[in-house]
C-alpha cells in the first residue's frame, strides 16, 4: 500500500490589533474578498453551531479556482479550522488553521497552517500547490494585516454604492445580457474591447478597455462567478489606477408582477497616494468619491439601460 506525501507549512505574521478582531474578520467570510487579494467570492452554504460550510472562489497561481470547504469556528480559543471537501486538482486533500495568538504589546501573533496532499502524489502537482499555498499566505496575511491596522482610515476610503432599474422584461434575458460579455464592444458603446474567457463553466476571467466620458481609456480584468439567472459577482484583479480594490456584483430579481429589479452594486477603496496625480494637486478624498461614484456608476446605469432594451424587446 503507497503512502501518500502529506506537506505541512506555516506562515505567520505580527498584526498591531487586537486577537478578538482578528478573528472577527477571519469568521466573517463574506468580507474576504476585500481583505485577501485572491478572494473572488465567498458563499456560505450552510451552518450549524460553531460548524459551517462555504464555498469559496478564488485565484491561484493566476487561474481561477473553486472549492467547498468546512470549518469549526472556534471563539473563545481563537482558533479556526478548515479543510476542503472538494477539493480542485491537483490538490487532492486540503486542511489548516488559523491560530490567533495575543501578544504582550495587545497586538496579535496569526499563524496559518496549511496540510496537503496532490493528486496520485503527483510532483509536478505538489509542487504547483506548494506554490499557490505560498503565494496566496504571503498575499492573504499581509492584505488581513492592513485592513485590519486601517480600519479606521480604510473606513474613509471605502465606498460602498447600488444602482437599480426596473424592467418590463424577463430576469433571464437582462442575466444573459451580461452574462454574454464577450458581445459587449456591439451591445455597449462605453466598451471598447473585450476578451472573455470561461474555462470552468460559470467562472469567468473578462478583460477589456471601457471609455470614459473625455475619450480616454482604461484597461481591466475581472474574475466573474456566474450563477444563472440570480446574480454575477465579480472581482477586479487589474485596476484602474485610482482604486486599490473593486469588487461588485450584478443582481437580477424577478418580481411578483412578472417584472425584473436589475441592480449594480460597487465596493471600491481609493487608492489615496494617487489621488492627486490623476484627480489634480487640489483633489482629496471627497473629490475621489465623486468622481468613482459617478463614473463607475454611470457606467453600470449604461449597462443596465441597454440590458433593458434588450430584454424589453423580447418580450
Amino acid at each position: 500500500m503507497t503512502t501518500q506525501t502529506t506537506r505541512e507549512v506555516e506562515h505567520t505574521i505580527t498584526v498591531a490589533a487586537p486577537p478578538t478582531e482578528v478573528y472577527r474578520l477571519l469568521a466573517e467570510v463574506q468580507n474576504w474578498p476585500r481583505l485577501f487579494p485572491p478572494s473572488v467570492y465567498v458563499t456560505q452554504l450552510e451552518h450549524d453551531g460553531n460548524e459551517e460550510r462555504i464555498q469559496i472562489w478564488a485565484t491561484a497561481n493566476g487561474e481561477p479556482k473553486t472549492w467547498i470547504s468546512r470549518r469549526v469556528l472556534e471563539p473563545e480559543q481563537l482558533r479556526i479550522t478548515f479543510w476542503q471537501e472538494v477539493s480542485a486538482p491537483p490538490v487532492a486533500q486540503m486542511s489548516g488553521t488559523w491560530i490567533i495568538e495575543p501578544r504582550e504589546d495587545g497586538g496579535t501573533e496569526l499563524r496559518l497552517l496549511h496540510s496537503y496532499r496532490a493528486i496520485d502524489d503527483d510532483p509536478d502537482g505538489l509542487a504547483w500547490i506548494e506554490k499557490a499555498v505560498d503565494d496566496n499566505s504571503r498575499a492573504e496575511l499581509p492584505g488581513l494585516k492592513a485592513a485590519v491596522e486601517s480600519a479606521v482610515r480604510t473606513a474613509e476610503l471605502t465606498l460602498s454604492f447600488v444602482d437599480s432599474v426596473e424592467i418590463a422584461g424577463a430576469a433571464s434575458d437582462v442575466y444573459d445580457f451580461v452574462n454574454e460579455a464577450d458581445r459587449w464592444t456591439e451591445r455597449l458603446p462605453h466598451v471598447a474591447s473585450v476578451q472573455l474567457t470561461e474555462n470552468t463553466p460559470g467562472v469567468q476571467v473578462l478583460r477589456m478597455d471601457t471609455l470614459t466620458k473625455d475619450g480616454s481609456s482604461h484597461t481591466t480584468e475581472s474574475v466573474r462567478v456566474c450563477f444563472p439567472q440570480h446574480r454575477i459577482a465579480y472581482k477586479q484583479t487589474t485596476l484602474p489606477a485610482l482604486m486599490a480594490l473593486h469588487t461588485g456584483y450584478w443582481e437580477f430579481r424577478t418580481n411578483p408582477d412578472g417584472t425584473t429589479t436589475a441592480s449594480s452594486q460597487h465596493t471600491v477603496i481609493i487608492e489615496a497616494a494617487r489621488i492627486t496625480e490623476i484627480l489634480g494637486p487640489d483633489a482629496g478624498v471627497p473629490e475621489a468619491r465623486t468622481f468613482l461614484r459617478e463614473a463607475l456608476g454611470g457606467n453600470s446605469r449604461a449597462t443596465l439601460n441597454h440590458a433593458k432594451n434588450y430584454a424589453e424587446a423580447r418580450r
